[in-house]
């Protein structure tokens, strides 16, 4: 157990000394995780100096949370406390690109925007667009398996990620699938690993399948007079045989926004018929490029994650999308919150973002939860005051998965060292 005369400055000597180099810091209020300062924050510079750092902090039973660029440490529930806040920002190279199988091995603490700065140079993506790209991390965002609008087309970390490297809470250092898309059979670890929330181990290397670069880009905005034609829009499109890479909605008032990425005819002509379905079910379209495009999906993201206030992600049947928008703009308005909606059309992943008082707010999560049983949806936030937190909680059920979470924890962090207590479930 730690000891409790062990003041800021002797853990920094004492991992410091453990690592052979100053890597650690006392921590301080700009470090604080929902108001809980950590002990100390340290910033290793390679994967040996992360395992002996997990290794030092399980021997000590000590708690260990991994920051990358910061953009989701406000996800989950409070910690109880922290003692090492390990930083991922001084391992943010792109290790290997390999252009020619379009895949490409990538540091945890490189952030999104520098990966695509450095795989653009052969024409070449990770295929992901998530709020904050800027600073969002890769091992960040495959820990929460987190996306955006492209995973109309693109899906998720979990559908791009074929392998992995990772510290586990011991410091044993392991590596699991490979670097082409084919691999060999076994335990796919690299998918267990993303979206474990940091729970499972420290993600220190993560390899992709990677998608060329698009020559060309339109999207058509569509304003609606009512939310439930959005859904009879999402259906014609598909079953005229559009491939947009995004198809988002976003109200009020309800707007929608298609995204198609290919060479220029067929973008052109896809455009073109989105806007005539789109007209024949009363709809106003524009046909954005260039700028007017680039402008228009900064807005798109901006009107809530950029926006005070509580975020859920909710998901959804698609066959409940129109069912669901309209329960919402009732419920809210019940309840005298402020709201807005954004998300993946064509797969029920919305965003909700809501403001108001704390117990209304609290009562409309758990009015849909009741709505969204386990095995039909899901509401967690995934932003909010620490208030909240208190009153509702952030994951909701989990349904009869909780045991093999639970179970899976305890096979990879016996001693509850990492980020014990915030993942699903509380696990």
């Amino acid at each position: 157990m730690p000891s409790q005369s062990s003041t800021p400055d002797d853990l920094v000597a004492e991992v410091d000394a453990r690592v052979g180099a100053a890597v650690a810091r006392p921590g301080s209020m700009a470090d604080a995780i929902d108001g809980v300062v950590p002990g100390i924050v340290a910033t290793p510079q390679n994967a040996p100096e992360v395992s002996t750092m997990l290794a030092w902090a399980t021997e000590t039973g000590r708690t260990v949370l991994v920051q990358g660029g910061g953009t989701k440490l406000s996800w989950g529930p409070p910690p109880e406390s922290v003692d090492l806040v390990v930083s991922t920002a001084a391992m943010n190279a792109v290790d290997v690109h390999r252009h020619g199988d379009l895949t490409a091995t990538v540091q945890a603490g490189a952030t999104l925007a520098e990966t695509n700065a450095v795989l653009s140079r052969h024409r070449q993506w990770l295929p992901l667009d998530p709020p904050w790209g800027d600073r969002a991390t890769i091992g960040g965002i495959v820990a929460t398996n987190d996306s955006g609008p492209r995973r109309q087309r693109h899906g998720a970390p979990r559908d791009l990620i074929i392998g992995m490297t990772l510290a586990r809470a011991d410091g044993l250092l392991a590596k699991t699938g490979g670097i082409v898309v084919k691999n060999v059979a076994g335990y796919d670890l690299a998918r267990l690993m993303t979206g474990s929330f940091g729970c499972l181990g420290v993600i220190l290397t993560a390899t992709f399948k990677l998608a060329p670069l698009a020559e060309a880009s339109r999207s058509v905005a569509v304003e609606f007079s009512d939310a439930a034609l959005c859904g009879p829009f999402v259906d014609d499109l598909l079953a005229h045989a559009a491939t947009p890479t995004a198809l988002e909605l976003a109200l009020p008032p309800t707007t929608m926004l298609v995204r198609f990425e290919s060479v220029e005819a067929v973008v052109l002509e896809q455009a073109e018929q989105a806007a005539t379905l789109a007209k024949g079910l009363g709809g106003t379209p524009t046909i954005l490029t260039g700028d007017e495009e680039t402008a228009a999906w900064r807005a798109h993201d901006a009107r809530l994650f950029d926006q005070e206030g509580t975020i859920v992600k909710l998901v959804v049947l698609p066959a409940e999308l129109t069912s669901t928008l309209a329960w919402l703009d009732d419920a809210t308005s019940t309840r005298r919150l402020d709201y807005r909606v954004t998300g993946r059309a064509g797969l029920g992943v919305l965003y909700l973002g809501f403001s108001g008082p704390v117990p209304e707010q609290a009562a409309l999560v758990t009015a849909l939860r009741n709505r969204l049983p386990v095995g039909r949806g899901s509401a967690v936030i995934q932003r909010t005051d620490p208030e909240l937190k208190a009153l509702v909680d952030v994951w909701g059920p989990v349904g009869d998965g909780l045991r093999t979470m639970q179970e899976v924890k305890r096979r990879f962090d016996p001693t509850g060292t990492l980020n014990c207590g915030r993942g699903p479930g509380g696990y």
